[in-house]
């Protein structure tokens, strides 16, 4: 087999790029981070919907609002009466939020204007300002966070994405991330005499230690998941999807991993996306009860030590489009979930709010962003880690922190 087809089949593994630690020491206060990217661009206003401006939001929306509170299939109250969450949640995240372990920031996202899925989220994961000229795609902001860690508050910190390539978002030679998708992990693509004869073949070269390296997170990762794969097969203990997947992230985190990284797609919901039932409140069925399982599944005290942040490339359009959909937007609303979020943050909707009129829609059309991700995430980490200023300006450079006392 020549060296190139060697290569090809390697990075179709689902370790592709994975030269990391496999049992890291836990971090010293035990702290752990998930970003969870719903890559597609969710419809923020059906998850929380504006119901102190009420009138407008039916009116933009006749056939995909959210019934009113109160009726049938209605919205669920939150925060005094000015918002409202998508019924789907019911069971899942509202339980979270009403233990004031859940908190959502509203108009939050970038000031990138493009619109474009890819040029925006490349734009949040690398951690970059829009006018940033200077993209270096070999540098993501979760993988200088863990850099800063690991050389500062964490003496050693151990990040992973849960994905099948590894994300720019935790690329750069700050840290050393694994990477591997787990919804296929009992699927592998090399059996161990294949895995054998691929290390055989590098032995003795540069590429010897990352091949290595690369099948000992494969292989570890697998036998960490058998033991549920086995329950789940015998008793069925949860649906399969996001929830499977998030109980074995969990799994993962609890034991192993200090910072991990998830994509959700399926989110860009131009067409027929339904209101209180439908393509969309399916969607968020799926992530609430993967969300909830991930807390669960994470269990105490580890739960209180773990945040986790449900992010997006942009909102969408606040009045419903020709095919009972929504467009591409602008601002966005952020979940943050944790068993240790700060008790005024807790069970709230924070950051800079303004009401949701025709006069106050961003370009007559979307959420404004008030809230903007640099400076929100920055502030976060900074209250989570105890950065200093030059530590979280090393994370997102040029960025002004903005300290939502969310832990």
């Amino acid at each position: 087999m020549q060296r190139r087809h060697l290569l090809q089949l390697l990075a179709a593994t689902p370790f592709a790029g994975a030269a990391a630690r496999v049992v890291a020491a836990p971090a010293a206060e035990g702290t752990k981070l998930l970003v969870v990217f719903l890559r597609g661009a969710y419809d923020s206003t059906s998850l929380l919907v504006p119901t102190a401006n009420s009138d407008f939001y039916y009116a933009s929306r006749p056939n995909i609002a959210i019934p009113r509170p109160g009726t049938p299939d209605g919205a669920l109250p939150l925060d005094g009466g000015d918002w409202g969450l998508h019924p789907a949640l019911a069971q899942s995240v509202l339980p979270l939020y009403q233990r004031k372990q859940a908190a959502f920031i509203a108009f939050a996202g970038t000031d990138d204007l493009t619109r474009s899925h890819f040029e925006t989220q490349d734009a949040i994961e690398l951690g970059v300002a829009p006018d940033n000229a200077r993209r270096d795609y070999r540098s993501g902001f979760l993988n200088r966070l863990a850099g800063v860690l690991g050389a500062g508050p964490l003496a050693d910190v151990s990040p992973i994405a849960f994905t099948d390539q590894l994300p720019i978002v935790l690329r750069g030679d700050d840290a050393k991330a694994a990477n591997m998708a787990l919804a296929g992990v009992a699927r592998q693509a090399l059996d161990a005499r294949q895995s054998q004869i691929i290390a055989s073949m590098y032995r003795n070269t540069a590429l010897a230690q990352p091949v290595a390296e690369g099948f000992q997170v494969r292989d570890e990762v697998v036998r960490a998941m058998q033991a549920e794969m086995d329950a789940a097969s015998r008793n069925a203990m949860s649906p399969k999807g996001f929830e499977q997947v998030a109980r074995r992230m969990a799994l993962l985190m609890r034991e192993r991993y200090d910072i991990g990284f998830v994509d959700v797609g399926g989110w860009d919901t131009h067409v027929g996306q339904g209101a209180a039932k439908g393509y969309l409140a399916n969607r968020f069925e799926e992530l609430g009860r993967g969300v909830a399982g991930f807390a669960q599944e994470m269990g105490e005290p580890a739960w209180r030590q773990t945040v986790v942040v449900v992010v997006s490339e942009f909102g969408r359009t606040f009045r419903e489009n020709g095919n009972r959909g929504t467009d591409h937007g602008h601002g966005t609303v952020y979940w943050v979930l944790g068993g240790g979020l700060a008790a005024q943050a807790g069970g709230r909707v924070v950051g800079e709010q303004q009401p949701l009129t025709q006069a106050t829609l961003f370009q007559n059309r979307d959420h404004a962003v008030l809230n903007e991700y640099r400076a929100v995430l920055g502030g976060l980490f900074q209250r989570m880690y105890g950065l200093s200023t030059a530590q979280v300006a090393r994370v997102f450079g040029g960025a002004a922190v903005k300290d939502l006392r969310l832990v």
